[in-house]
């Protein structure tokens, strides 16, 4: 293993501590700085427990902490929990990773890896699953599978996020900032009710200008500029102190501009391709007609409905029901060339719903802990991807088939334009083309689960978890691919030359496409599994506890179905690839003593069938497995309550991982890191939280985060990687009135390094990777003003 030295000195510095720091300090938030700073209460095993208590690795952090910290996204918080990454290329296209595994595919035939769950209902689906967080009560982070618990897209861990519930009385907070890039926000809630009937309705609206500017005259949004809007409207129901009814529902928004897609191979009138200077994506000239949208960027809407009912039927013995519905439309408009060529101009058309219900008995003694349970999971979804772009172009962008005109000049002049008139003579000058295919999934999923907890004494808990599953999962798959027109044009030997050095383009444009002549295929298979979980927690003290586990995941077989040509036609293409098993063994230490408080874990996963999205041809990725794999990680977060105004905390995550070596894939994935994984994470920081006098107090907490060089793409490549980022956060302000009112700074990447949020892409298809540039320096003021 790699780096063995430092591992040790960390386990041997870190041994001593437990419980997770921002959990901790989210508890501080609670409490109102009590020395027990361990009593932040989770349901991360289905019931309400004390972070220390669970036996297995969770990070946990309230709505009031992210606040703090200045956390505003998903992707800001993943800097400050060990083992967790979410890169968010846009919200349609989250990536999120649990201990260097990611799940960010957008096919529709494809499963997660990581289950993403809000108010108690799996939004796994990428499409559909990036969610606000504004008025949340609280983000758990339970890392490894928890198959038992959360279901099968649990396979390396999951996310729960939990909105804040109405509560009895009148209350309500308005937080209005403006920074740099023209950045507005606008948040809130208004809570009322009484002990029987209460509602709450909370809304966050984000505007901002890009920070990528764009030279296409054909664009009116620079890239990556932000338009969001969240509402949320919630009810609790509490006739009885036996029954609780919760109704939540919840609207999001995007109307963002552009994905940078940066070419560094094709220039702009500025000079060479720079991802962080200017970009030219002029977009398609008809894409209004093709794609659906004459801009580049982001149309997104989600609708969500939860209900949930939970209900004492004796003493010890609860039944709870959990029933969600969630439905998605997006059509993302995109510049997959990164330059002013109208060469690989796409849109993604992603659309689908899901439901799910949920019942399960809890029961609770001073000796056992039991539930039992079953699940029902249907979705239902789609992936569509029209192409636009223009055949001269095309062809010689990508086989330079005359090689003096290049594809686009050092000047930014797209010169592949004069390729048509040359070949043709003239007597055309432009070809437009257009197609499109379209992947399709529908899954549904049943399974019963049960757990119990021995509580063989004061000290010790045995745990035993198994979830049953039966899933159907069926794909289906089309494609509109016309026949190119610009060979039939040519002179015939120019004509066999093309094709001698593109054959594909006797019958499509884009290599790997073929017409399925409007006909839809289909497959569907039925699997089953067995995910058990067994954990053993032993009470050191009543603040402190150390923890083993082990437990299996899965991540779903998937039915890969699209076209391939055979002797000239077009027939299905159907691949089964087997499910991906993986083994997690853990032990860890988390509690406190005195005013330190913080956790360590240190955990193996051995994955079997490990899958890989392998980019294909036509722009799209595919799975495939890749064989074994294996992590070997640390994570220790460490809390110190210096003082009553003054909070230090820290974290570090270590992952040796990756594609075991083996002759089968050698010249493939043999020995490559994950994707999106580092080597090592970690942040620190502080918080003051100091009074003044006269109702007002000083707060501020800066903060650093630390992550080493990662690969965007499997093999890995140095080219397509970003070497070592540290960035430098802080928030910091005063309230006064009792904290009625409240005026702060905040200033994310204070140093303004510059670093990439991804690379390769849709372009490296094609042979000209794209680059994306991550957030720039971002700076501005808040007022919050609480009723």
């Amino acid at each position: 293993m790699k780096n063995r030295i430092p591992l040790a000195a960390l386990l041997a510095t870190t041994a001593f501590i437990s419980t997770p720091a921002f959990a901790q300090s989210a508890a501080q938030d609670e409490t109102s700085g009590s020395e027990d700073s361990s009593e932040i209460i989770v349901t991360a095993q289905k019931i309400e427990q004390r972070a220390v208590d669970v036996p297995i690795t969770i990070s946990a952090i309230t709505g009031e902490r992210m606040a703090q910290i200045g956390v505003s996204d998903l992707d800001e918080l993943s800097n400050y929990i060990p083992g967790l990454n979410i890169q968010e290329q846009s919200a349609n296209n989250p990536g999120i990773v649990i201990r260097g595994i990611t799940s960010d595919s957008g096919s529709a035939q494809q499963g997660p890896r990581v289950t993403l769950y809000y108010n108690g209902v799996d939004i796994s689906r990428s499409r559909g699953s990036y969610q606000a967080i504004y008025d949340l009560e609280r983000v758990e982070v339970i890392k490894g599978p928890q198959a038992t618990l959360f279901g099968t897209a649990s396979a390396v861990g999951a996310i729960s996020l939990t909105s804040a519930r109405p509560r009895p009385g009148f209350s309500g907070a308005l937080t209005g900032s403006y920074g740099n890039y023209d950045a507005t926000t606008l948040s809130g809630f208004v809570n009322a009710g009484s002990d029987t009937l209460a509602g709450r309705v909370a809304f966050e609206w984000k505007k901002r200008d890009g920070y990528v500017e764009n030279l296409s005259p054909r664009q009116k949004k620079d890239l990556y500029s932000q338009d969001q809007l969240g509402v949320r409207a919630s009810l609790r129901f509490t006739p009885t102190d036996a029954l609780t009814v919760d109704l939540i529902g919840t609207y999001d928004q995007q109307r963002n501009g552009g994905t940078p897609f940066i070419s560094r191979a094709l220039p702009t009138e500025d000079g060479p391709g720079n991802p962080f200077g200017r970009a030219n994506l002029g977009g398609s000239p008809l894409s209004k007609q093709v794609l659906g949208d004459d801009q580049l960027g982001l149309n997104r809407e989600v609708y969500d409905l939860n209900l949930t009912a939970s209900y004492q039927l004796a003493p010890g013995l609860t039944f709870t029901t959990v029933n969600g519905y969630r439905e998605f439309d997006s059509r993302e408009v995109f510049d997959a060339d990164g330059s002013a060529a109208w060469w690989l101009e796409f849109a993604e058309i992603a659309k689908g719903w899901q439901a799910s219900h949920e019942g399960r008995f809890s029961y609770s003694d001073p000796n056992w802990r039991a539930s039992f349970g079953w699940n029902v999971f249907v979705e239902d979804n789609l992936q569509n991807v029209p192409f636009s772009s223009d055949e001269g172009i095309f062809i010689q962008c990508l086989t330079r088939a005359i090689p003096a005109l290049g594809c686009i000049s050092p000047t930014g002049v797209v010169t592949a334009a004069q390729a048509l008139p040359a070949l043709t003579g003239g007597a055309v000058t432009s070809i437009p083309y257009s197609s499109t295919f379209e992947n399709q999934g529908r899954n549904d999923s049943y399974s019963v689960f049960g757990d119990a907890t021995w509580i063989a004494s004061p000290s010790l808990e045995i745990t035993a978890g198994v979830r049953v599953l039966i899933e159907q999962r069926k794909s289906g798959y089309r494609a509109d691919v016309p026949r190119p027109i610009l060979p039939g044009l040519l002179p015939a030997p120019l004509r066999a030359a093309l094709l001698t050095g593109l054959p594909s383009l006797a019958v499509s444009l884009v290599p790997g496409q073929y017409d399925t002549g409007g006909q839809t295929y289909t497959a569907q298979r039925s699997f089953s599994a067995v995910l058990p979980r067994f954990n053993i927690l032993y009470r050191l003290s009543d603040k402190t506890n150390v923890f083993a586990t082990v437990s299996k995941g899965r991540r779903s077989p998937v039915v890969n179905l699209s076209a391939a040509l055979r002797g000239g036609v077009t027939v299905p293409n159907l691949a089964i690839v087997p499910e991906e098993q993986v083994w997690n063994y853990e032990v860890g230490l988390k509690g406190s003593a005195g005013p330190v408080s913080g956790s360590i874990g240190v955990y193996y996963q051995k994955y079997d069938g490990f899958q890989v999205s392998a980019r294909q041809p036509d722009g799209t990725f595919r799975a495939e497995s890749a064989g074994s794999a294996s992590n070997l990680g640390v994570e220790a977060e460490l809390n110190i309550r210096a003082s009553s105004w003054l909070n230090l905390f820290g974290n570090v995550g270590y992952i040796d991982g990756g594609v075991d070596k083996n002759d089968q894939f050698a010249s493939t994935y043999s020995g490559a890191r994950f994707r999106l994984q580092p080597e090592w994470q970690g942040a620190a920081g502080f918080t003051i939280d100091a009074p003044l006098g006269g109702g007002m107090r000083f707060f501020a907490t800066p903060s650093v985060t630390y992550r080493s060089r990662i690969f965007f793409e499997l093999p890995n490549s140095l080219a397509l990687s970003q070497g070592p980022v540290t960035l430098v956060n802080a928030r910091a302000g005063v309230s006064f009135m009792e904290d009625r009112f409240e005026i702060a700074g905040y200033v994310r990447n204070a140093t303004d390094e510059r670093y990439l949020l991804d690379a390769g892409n849709t372009g490296g298809s094609f042979g000209i990777p794209t680059f994306i540039p991550a957030e720039p320096r971002f700076y501005g003021a808040q007022l919050t003003a609480r009723f």
